[in-house]
C-alpha cells in the first residue's frame, strides 16, 4: 500500500547492502587478545544506558549479590591453590635433600613425611571442589538472571511495538526492527551470562594473584610487572595494524555474500540469459579478493599469540634465574618459586581477558542503547477512559475539514471533506503519491489527524478504542498477507471462534472453495513461508474469504487483479462484488476501468481532492480524471497495436 507519500524508510538498504551487513557479522572478528577485536561499536551515552540496564536488573539484586560473592570466593579458593601446592613441593624437596645428605655421610635414612603431604593434598582437593561449587552456583544464578532480564526486555519491547504509531514502522526497515528484538537482546543476554562473571573473576584473579606474588617475593613480582607493559605494547601495535585487515575482510565477505544471494535468488534469470560464466567469473574475482584480505587479517592477528608467549617465556626465564639464585641463598623455598611461576602464568591471561571483555561491554552497551531507543520512542495517543464501541455500525463515514501531514511543518491534506453514506462505494483514484493510502491510514487511525475530525456513524473515531474501531473495517490489499499454517487457519483469521461451516461458506462466497477442494489436503493444505505453493490469484481469493468471514461494516479494497490471469480475475471480481454488497466500501483504484460503477469517485492529487463525481460526470468534465482514463486506454491501444504488428 505504498503511495509515495509515506516518510521514506531511513537508511533502507538494498539486498546487497543487507547482505554486506550480515557478512560483516559473520566475518572474522579480529584478534581476541589485548583488545585487538577490530573496531568496536560504542554507545553514545554509556552511563545513561548502564543506569537503565541496572534498573532492569534491580529486581534480581539478591541473585546478583550471590553471583558477586560466589565469584569472588571461587576465585580466592582457586588462587590459594598454588601456594598450598608449593608447601607439598617444599616438603618433598626437603625430604629428598635430607635423604641425599644422609646417604653422603652414611647416616640413617630419614623418611619423607607423606602424612603431611597427604593432608596438604587433601586440603588442596577440598579447596578446588569448593571453588568448583562456588563457580557452578554463580554461573547458575547468572544464567537465571540474564534469561529473566532479557525475557522482561523482550516482553517490554513487544508491548511497546503494539503502542507505537505506524510512522515508526514506516520510517525503518523490517531488518532494523527485527534486529532490536533478536540480535541486540541476544547480545545483551550472552554478555550478562558469560562476560560479566568472567570480568568479576578476571579482576579478582588479577588482584588476588598480585597479592600472592607480593607475599612470596616483591623482587620477582617486579620482574613480572616489567614484562607486562612490553607485552601490552607489542600486542596493541599488532592489533591496531590488524584492524584495517579485518575491516577489509568483512567488507569483501559482505560483497561475496551479496553476490551469492543475488545469483541464487535470481538463478532462473541468470540461466535464461546465459550469464552463468559471467557470474562464476565475478564470484572467482570477489572470492580471490576475500581470500587475500582474510589471509592478511588472520596472519597478522596470528602473530599476537606467539609474540605474547615469547615475551612471557622471557619473563619466566628471568623469574627462574633470579628465583634460583634466591633459593640458593635460602631467601626463597623451592615450593615458593614453583607457586610464583604458576601465579605469573595466571596473571597475564586475566589481563588479556579483561581488555577483551571491555570491548564486549562497549558493544553490549551499544546494543542496549538501541533497545532503549525503542522503549523511549513516543507512543501513539492513549485511549480515552470512556472510549466507545459500536455493536452494530452502519458504516456512515465523514471526513470533516481534515488536516494532516506526516511532518508537523509539511501539510499534505489541508481541508479534506468526504461524505460516504452507508452502503456506498467510494473509489479513490490518482497518480502515485496523491495520498490515496494516506486517506485509508487516517480512516483506520494508523496516523492521528492534526485538524478537523473523522466520524463513523456520527462519532469521532478518536472516541473509539483503536482495536474496536478497526474491527469495523475489512481490508483486501494488493499485497496479500498469509501466514504459515493451513488454509482453514488463514481464512479463520478473519473472525475468532468461526465454525467450520462459516469458514467453508466464506470460501464459497469468495469463489475459493473449488480450488481449495482440488488441493491434495483441501482446507488442511499447509501454506509455506511465502505461500508460494498456491498462485497469486488464489492467495487473493483467500484474503477475500477472510474479509467475508470478518463481516465488516466498512471495506477497504486495494485493487488486486493486475497480476493474475483473466479467468482468476473474473473470480476475484465476482468475489469482491459479493463482499461489497450492502457495505460502505473504499476502493483504491489503479485501473480506472474497474470503477466505472462506483457511486462516487474521488480524484486525488498532492493530498487534495480535486474532482468528485461518478464515472460519466467526470469524463464529461474533461478534467484530470478524463486525462488519466484516456491515457490508460490510449496506452493499452498502443500496446495492442505494437503486439499486433
Amino acid at each position: 500500500m505504498s503511495d509515495g507519500r509515506r516518510p521514506p524508510q531511513a537508511g533502507a538498504p538494498g539486498r546487497k547492502a543487507e547482505s554486506g551487513r550480515q557478512g560483516g557479522m559473520m566475518g572474522g572478528r579480529g584478534p581476541m587478545m589485548m583488545g585487538g577485536r577490530g573496531p568496536v561499536e560504542k554507545a553514545k551515552d554509556f552511563k545513561g544506558t548502564l543506569r537503565k540496564l541496572l534498573r532492569y536488573a534491580s529486581p534480581y539484586r539478591t541473585q546478583l549479590v550471590i553471583v558477586l560473592v560466589f565469584a569472588i570466593l571461587g576465585t580466592v579458593f582457586t588462587i590459594v591453590g598454588p601456594k598450598i601446592m608449593g608447601l607439598v613441593t617444599t616438603k618433598l624437596f626437603d625430604g629428598l635433600i635430607n635423604k641425599f645428605g644422609a646417604a653422603a655421610v652414611s647416616a640413617p635414612m630419614p623418611s619423607i613425611d607423606f602424612v603431611y603431604i597427604g593432608r596438604i593434598i587433601g586440603i588442596l582437593v577440598m579447596l578446588y571442589l569448593v571453588s568448583a561449587f562456588f563457580n557452578w552456583v554463580q554461573q547458575y544464578q547468572m544464567a537465571g538472571v540474564s534469561q529473566k532480564l532479557v525475557y522482561d526486555m523482550r516482553r517490554d519491547v513487544d508491548e511497546k511495538f503494539s503502542r507505537l504509531p505506524l510512522k515508526y514502522f514506516d520510517g525503518r526497515t523490517h531488518g532494523e526492527i527485527m534486529s532490536r528484538v533478536t540480535n541486540d537482546i541476544d547480545n545483551i543476554s550472552s554478555t550478562l551470562q558469560q562476560s560479566v562473571t568472567q570480568l568479576i573473576t578476571s579482576v579478582c584473579t588479577i588482584l588476588g594473584v598480585l597479592v600472592m606474588m607480593l607475599t612470596i617475593s616483591p623482587i620477582l613480582t617486579l620482574i613480572t610487572l616489567v614484562t607486562l607493559p612490553l607485552s601490552m605494547l607489542v600486542t596493541s601495535r599488532i592489533a591496531k595494524a590488524s584492524q584495517k585487515n579485518f575491516a577489509d575482510q568483512q567488507r569483501e565477505l559482505g560483497v561475496l555474500n551479496g553476490h551469492v544471494e543475488e545469483m541464487f535468488t535470481g538463478h532462473k534469470i541468470v540461466r535464461a540469459f546465459g550469464h552463468e560464466k559471467k557470474s562464476i567469473a565475478e564470484f572467482a574475482e570477489i572470492n580471490g579478493r576475500y581470500y587475500q584480505a582474510a589471509w592478511k587479517a588472520q596472519f597478522v592477528s596470528g602473530i599476537i599469540m606467539p609474540l605474547m608467549t615469547f615475551i612471557n617465556n622471557l619473563g619466566y626465564v628471568f623469574i627462574c634465574v633470579v628465583g634460583g639464585v634466591m633459593a640458593a641463598k635460602k631467601a626463597l623455598k623451592l615450593g615458593d618459586i614453583q607457586a610464583f611461576i604458576q601465579y605469573s602464568r595466571q596473571f597475564t591471561m586475566p589481563i588479556a581477558q579483561t581488555a577483551n571483555i571491555a570491548n564486549i561491554l562497549q558493544s553490549t552497551m551499544a546494543s542496549a542503547e538501541r533497545v532503549f531507543e525503542v522503549l523511549d520512542e513516543p507512543e501513539q495517543l492513549p485511549e480515552r477512559p470512556d472510549a466507545l464501541f459500536l455493536e452494530s455500525p452502519r458504516g456512515d463515514v465523514v471526513f470533516d475539514h481534515v488536516r494532516f501531514g506526516y511532518k508537523e511543518d509539511v501539510t499534505l491534506m489541508e481541508d479534506m471533506n468526504i461524505n460516504a453514506a452507508e452502503g456506498r462505494t467510494i473509489a479513490i483514484v490518482g497518480p502515485t503519491g496523491a495520498g490515496k493510502t494516506t486517506l485509508v491510514n487516517l480512516l483506520m487511525r494508523f496516523y492521528e489527524i492534526q485538524g478537523g475530525k473523522i466520524t463513523v456513524d456520527g462519532i469521532d473515531i478518536r472516541d473509539f478504542k483503536r482495536g474496536k474501531l478497526r474491527t469495523m473495517f475489512g481490508m483486501v490489499l494488493q499485497d496479500t498477507w498469509l501466514f504459515n499454517g493451513t488454509i482453514r487457519e488463514n481464512i479463520a483469521y478473519g473472525r475468532e471462534g468461526a465454525t467450520e461451516e462459516e469458514i467453508v461458506e466464506a470460501a464459497r462466497a469468495a469463489h475459493a472453495d473449488h480450488f481449495i477442494r482440488a488441493l491434495p489436503d483441501g482446507y488442511d493444505t499447509a501454506l509455506n513461508e511465502e505461500a508460494s505453493n498456491i498462485s497469486q490469484g488464489e492467495k487473493q481469493l483467500l484474503t477475500i474469504a477472510r474479509a467475508i468471514l470478518a463481516d465488516p461494516a466498512i471495506l477497504i479494497l486495494d485493487e488486486a487483479t493486475s497480476s493474475v490471469d483473466t479467468r482468476t480475475e473474473v473470480y476475484i471480481r465476482k468475489a469482491m462484488r459479493a463482499l461489497m454488497k450492502g457495505r460502505t466500501s473504499f476502493v483504491i483504484a489503479h485501473r480506472l476501468s474497474t470503477i466505472r460503477d462506483a457511486e462516487l469517485i474521488l480524484v486525488m492529487n498532492d493530498g487534495a481532492i480535486i474532482e468528485t463525481g461518478n464515472h460519466q460526470e467526470l469524463l464529461a468534465k474533461g478534467g484530470f480524471y478524463a486525462d488519466l482514463y484516456n491515457s490508460q486506454f490510449t496506452g493499452a491501444y498502443i500496446q495492442d497495436a505494437a503486439g499486433a504488428s
